[in-house]
């Protein structure tokens, strides 16, 4: 959860290093350091708060920027409060080895009573402070180089980490490893430089081509030399193949938007259609995936679909429930990773495990994907990020096309996952014969259409924005939905609290009134979904109820509709489309007004406090 940015080669690493920084900033941004060697000394500078601050005091003394190898840092606390001297980089007693870190070191407390026992004496609170303590301790007993000390103390470490490591005596060479947390290392031409990072996003503009270490592996990394990858537990040396990287440096900045956030909600659009591009093929009357061709049997006579997932990409699980049991028939449950992982679940071999994550590297995903394989179920990947742990880790599995999402609140790949899972349970339906042909043809036709249904929804944002000016001052709020809308309360919830930090609840609408109704008065804003596809008079019903409570609804509807408009106190019309669809149109006002409200409560909206993008420790 914690960003790394590092540099050796012929350019001043400083640029290359505060900049990838920034672009790793949605990782973490409790704190920043980032560590120079000038080929004498060593400069270090870290602080409190954004990489922003980190520049002001790089800033003050040209010094601090020398050097053609450096190692950054952006940090989301784990170990010890955010401050100074906790911030990243750390140093080792000796003041030889420099290290940035990715993760929790699980047995840190015991590692570091043995090193205190030995004369070692720490400055931070941090787990990082006592791991380069440790590797300088094994290198310095065991009288090896760097390499082998770095793979020798992580034998003894219990946790998870992405790590770069520096030694002065070595200043044309870095460590790197990983295990449960990411590691990207750019390739320059002909070897004579490298970039490290988190994710491809801080070297993109200076090459193309990279390489993602595995868990348990470690990379040594000299100038003028090809990169010698190692197992960590037995040393044996590992063959990996450079990736062309397809992202570009203008999908990774603001296009002119005033946020990533805001930007990435009207990206979706095109984002949709890069998802079902070359997949769905209405003129052909077909969908081709090919994780799915290459498994239909297994699809087709598995006993449930499990998905399972956290945050956002859990609240599009919950809509591949109402998708696929409604197209397929297929008995499904959604499961929240953390706790799967946890419970001793019922898995068998007739089982499909559904991993879904925009990242593909959500650790409680991971650890829950591994569960599932020990049982013998089959595992299929719904990711954004290509060559990702999930990708790697899981049987087989689709992309979701999304491209780069900077902001920490998901909103394009909200939508992205609902496609794919809506690929995949019409796919199914048709090959299962649960869908007639006219009815497939018909949702397939009815799907293309929702990437300019979502553009001209996009030009409802000066109404949302004057509704979002009314209620941003609320204390708390509730979200009601039902059916495939239901999951949308939740995920509409979600995005309020996130970045706005107003409490909001999201509920079945029929729910509410078995305990939130108690909290309706006038002070109340209760936004509802209710489309004119899918219990609508139900739902009709509970805005009655809470207009007789005198609480301030705030409707999606579908055009052209009356009655709600009659009673409720705010109207956002969507475009018609089948109901299982609605998902993908309901979530773009909700999105909208989160992002408003945040902004006109002066909250940064791409970096919400406590939030850090992809979740890569417990």
């Amino acid at each position: 959860m914690c960003g790394i940015a590092g540099y050796i080669g012929y350019r001043e690493a400083y640029p290359i290093v505060i900049n990838g920084l920034k672009r790793l900033e949605y990782r973490g941004y409790d704190s920043s350091g980032v560590m120079l060697y000038d080929g004498k000394e060593i400069q270090l500078s870290k602080t409190k708060g954004k990489v922003s601050d980190l520049e002001v005091i790089t800033n003050k003394e040209e010094e601090r920027k020398k050097g053609r190898i450096g190692i950054g840092h952006t940090r989301w606390a784990t170990h010890g409060v955010p401050n100074d001297i906790n911030s990243h980089p750390h140093v080792s007693q000796s003041g030889d080895l420099v290290i940035v870190h990715n993760g929790i070191i699980e047995n840190y407390d015991s590692l570091k009573k043995e090193l205190i026992s030995r004369g070692y004496v720490f400055q931070s609170d941090t787990d990082t402070e006592v791991l380069i303590n440790l590797i300088e301790e094994v290198k310095k007993t065991e009288k090896c180089k760097l390499g082998k000390a770095v793979q020798l103390a992580l034998t003894s470490v219990i946790g998870a980490y992405a790590i770069a490591v520096f030694d002065k005596t070595k200043p044309n060479e870095l460590v790197v490893a990983r295990l449960g947390s990411p590691i990207a290392i750019g390739i320059g031409k002909e070897n004579k430089e490298f970039f490290v990072a988190s994710d491809a996003s801080p070297f993109i503009e200076y090459t193309k081509e990279a390489i993602y270490i595995e868990d348990e592996e470690m990379a040594i990394i000299k100038l003028g030399k090809k990169i010698q990858v190692r197992k960590i537990q037995n040393d044996a040396l590992v063959n990996h193949n450079v990736l062309e990287l397809q992202m570009s440096l203008e999908q990774i900045e603001k296009g002119g938007y005033d946020h990533f956030m805001i930007k990435e909600i009207h990206e979706q659009p095109k984002a949709i259609i890069d998802t079902y591009r070359g997949r769905m093929l209405p003129d052909q009357g077909m969908i081709k995936m090919s994780g799915i061709d290459d498994h239909l049997s297994k699809f087709l006579h598995a006993d449930r679909i499990i998905i399972i997932a956290c945050g956002t990409s859990w609240h599009a699980g919950l809509v591949g429930e109402y998708l696929l049991e409604e197209f397929v028939r297929i008995p499904v449950e959604v499961e929240y990773a953390s706790e799967f992982r946890y419970r001793n679940p019922v898995i068998t071999s007739k089982d499909i495990v559904i991993a879904i994550s925009q990242s593909g590297e959500t650790a409680d995903t991971l650890a829950a994907i591994k569960l599932a394989k020990s049982k013998g179920a089959f595992v299929f990947g719904v990711c954004n990020v290509v060559g990702s742990s999930i990708a790697r880790e899981t049987h087989a599995g689709a992309y979701t096309h999304a491209g780069p999402e900077i902001g920490v609140a998901s909103t394009k790949a909200f939508t992205t996952q609902i496609t794919v899972l809506s690929l995949i349970a019409l796919k199914l339906a048709k090959e299962k014969g649960t869908f007639s042909e006219s009815r497939f043809q018909n949702y397939l036709r009815t799907l293309e259409l929702i990437p300019n249904q979502i553009e001209q929804l996009l030009n409802i944002d000066a109404t949302v924005k004057e509704i979002a000016a009314v209620y941003k001052d609320a204390k708390n709020c509730l979200y009601l939905g039902r059916g495939f809308n239901f999951p949308v309360a939740l995920e509409g919830a979600l995005k309020l609290k996130e970045i706005s930090y107003i409490h909001a609840e999201g509920y079945p609408a029929a729910e509410m009134k078995h305990g939130p109704i108690a909290l309706i008065d006038e002070n109340m804003p209760i936004f509802v979904i209710a489309t004119s596809k899918g219990h609508y008079e139900k739902v009709v019903s509970n805005i009655q109820e809470i207009k007789s409570r005198s609480g301030k609804i705030i409707a999606i509807v579908t055009e052209g509709d009356t009655q709600v408009k009659e009673i409720a106190d705010h109207v956002i019309e969507i475009p018609e489309t089948e109901e299982a669809f609605t998902p993908l149109l309901t979530t773009i006002p909700f999105q909208l007004l989160s992002y408003h409200i945040a902004v006109m409560l002066d909250k940064n909206v791409d970096q919400p406090r406590n939030l850090a993008k992809s979740v890569t420790v417990e």
